[in-house]
């Protein structure tokens, strides 16, 4: 019988299986046998592609195990993993069928420790550094005095109560709060949302853009303040236009937002200090730079005072500047008949030399000289007039035709714009004036209407008067003859000898006055 059938081979009647069932079989074991774990291992490589998972690989000195975190967990971890940071994942073991590997579904992820954080951060701050994000050249000098203050902090703690009451001690300023939360996974978000929200505000809008920002928050450990060393929260505070101050923590603490704002204050109070000056230094400084300008003008004029009157004693007396020029006239005025007679007798003597050398003979020949001269030079003078008049006209006809009214015209209708636009420049600026006279008029008024007694009167308040005076007590009221209450649509009359209780309008302010 043995030669008829032959020996069966080992495994010949196992049950066949698909791969899909056998990877699947494996899929349950493992996952049943499992269930949930926590891994520690230092994160190898990290890999996100554009469906927001995470996958990466966990390791130690021996082995690797492939991890994936879906996108859900991902966006709600509050550490994201980094190559070379030693975590404690915490997920489930499955297995991928299409690569045949087993690998952890991460539902939570943790820095193993403080070295993983303190790494993970040096780590952070180095490549932060190495953009120039911590350059000083690059810090925005704070404004002296700025007009509105934004705080990102939370709203419920003692930090921005100590804020606003540092404020109001100092040099009371408005503040806009945005609320955000100082801890936990929504913190780097909404810190780094509020910031970039202050920036995005309209300056001068309905809500004005503040023109400091002070994020503070109180002390606490680093996994408490880690919100603040998260990168987001970093750049968001570099790309801030608005000069940042940082008040994170205690004096002590540190974190990656100290770095890259413009001025990191200890404690948020310390921060509300250095965003304002002290009003009253402020004031008894601009007091004594007042009192120093005024004693020095004083000082100043009282010295040119004193100049001006030695200058004056040093200048000789008028008087005495025409004593010399008086005596000069005088001695002048003396010698002035003597000379005039010696002259006229001078003149006389000189007058008879020539005269007795003149004869009639020498009249006579010197007039027939010019007479025949004279009969030479006539003839010659008719042509030379028509040559002289022949030129001339020459010239004015080679004028006249050059001069043209073109020029003129031109130069007139310019001046005619011109006196157009200083016209039209009058005009505007007599309306200007005369506008700005009737808002300042209407300003005066205003406040006329806002000071007088009768706004006082329209709020409910009443006047007390008698005995032509005003009743400010009980007293002087039992003691007057008659009372007469004012109110704001009139006078009203009580009591009084000889008179009734009547009514009244009110009357008129009286032109120029405010009450």
């Amino acid at each position: 019988m043995s030669d008829l059938f032959d020996d069966p081979v080992p495994g010949e009647n196992s049950p066949e299986f698909s791969v899909t069932e056998l990877s699947g079989a494996i899929k349950r074991v493992i996952e049943g046998e499992f269930g949930h774990v926590r891994i520690r291992g230092e994160v190898g490589r990290v890999s996100t592609p554009r469906s927001g998972h995470v996958y990466l690989d966990l390791k130690d000195d021996r082995s690797v195990i492939s991890g994936v975190i879906w996108k859900g967990v991902a966006g709600r971890l509050a550490t994201k993993p980094e190559e070379g940071m030693e975590v404690i994942a915490t997920g489930r073991i499955t297995t991928f069928g299409g690569q045949s590997k087993y690998q952890i579904v991460i539902e939570d992820i943790r820095p193993a420790g403080m070295g993983a954080l303190m790494a993970m951060l040096e780590k952070r701050k180095a490549a932060l550094q190495a953009e120039g994000l911590f350059d000083p050249a690059r810090k925005k000098k704070l404004p002296y005095l700025p007009e509105i203050i934004g705080v990102v902090t939370s709203p419920s703690g003692a930090v921005i109560r100590d804020i606003l009451h540092r404020l109001r001690d100092r040099f009371p300023r408005k503040v806009l709060i945005w609320p955000v939360a100082v801890q936990g996974a929504a913190c780097a978000p909404e810190v780094a949302k509020a910031i970039r929200g202050f920036n995005a505000m309209t300056p001068g809008g309905a809500l004005p853009r503040p023109d400091l920002l002070i994020v503070a928050r109180g002390g606490g450990s680093i996994e408490d303040l880690w919100g603040f060393n998260e990168e987001v929260v970093a750049r968001a505070a570099a790309e801030s236009a608005i000069p940042l101050i940082s008040a994170v923590g205690h004096e002590t603490d540190t974190t990656l937002i100290d770095f890259v704002s413009d001025l990191r204050a200890p404690t948020p109070t310390a921060a509300a200090e250095h965003a304002v000056p002290v009003r009253m230094e402020l004031l008894s400084w601009v007091g004594d730079a007042q009192a120093r300008l005024s004693h020095a003008l004083t000082s100043r004029l009282d010295r040119n005072g004193q100049r001006l009157r030695d200058l004056a004693r040093a200048l000789p007396r008028p008087e005495a500047l025409l004593d010399s020029p008086r005596q000069r006239f005088d001695a002048q005025s003396d010698r002035l008949p003597a000379a005039l007679i010696r002259s006229v007798q001078v003149r006389r003597v000189a007058l008879s030399d020539v005269a007795g050398s003149l004869r009639p003979s020498l009249l006579r020949r010197a007039i027939e000289g010019e007479r025949r001269r004279l009969s030479v030079l006539g003839p010659r003078l008719a042509p030379a007039l028509s040559r002289s008049t022949l030129n001339r006209r020459t010239g004015l006809e080679a004028l006249s035709a050059r001069l043209t009214p073109r020029p003129i015209r031109s130069e007139v209708a310019q001046q005619h714009r011109a006196l157009a636009d200083l016209t039209r420049r009058l005009s505007e600026a007599q309306a200007r004036r005369v506008d700005e006279a009737k808002a300042r008029l209407d300003g005066l008024d205003r406040v006329r209407e806002t000071l007088g007694h009768r706004a006082t009167l329209a709020r409910g308040y009443a006047i007390v008067r008698g005995d032509d005076k005003v009743i400010t007590s009980t007293a002087a009221a039992a003691d007057a003859a008659g009372l007469e209450i004012e109110f704001s649509d009139g006078r009203f009359k009580i009591g009084g000898a000889g008179t009734k209780t009547k009514r009244s309008k009110p009357k008129p302010p009286e032109q120029g006055s405010l009450f």
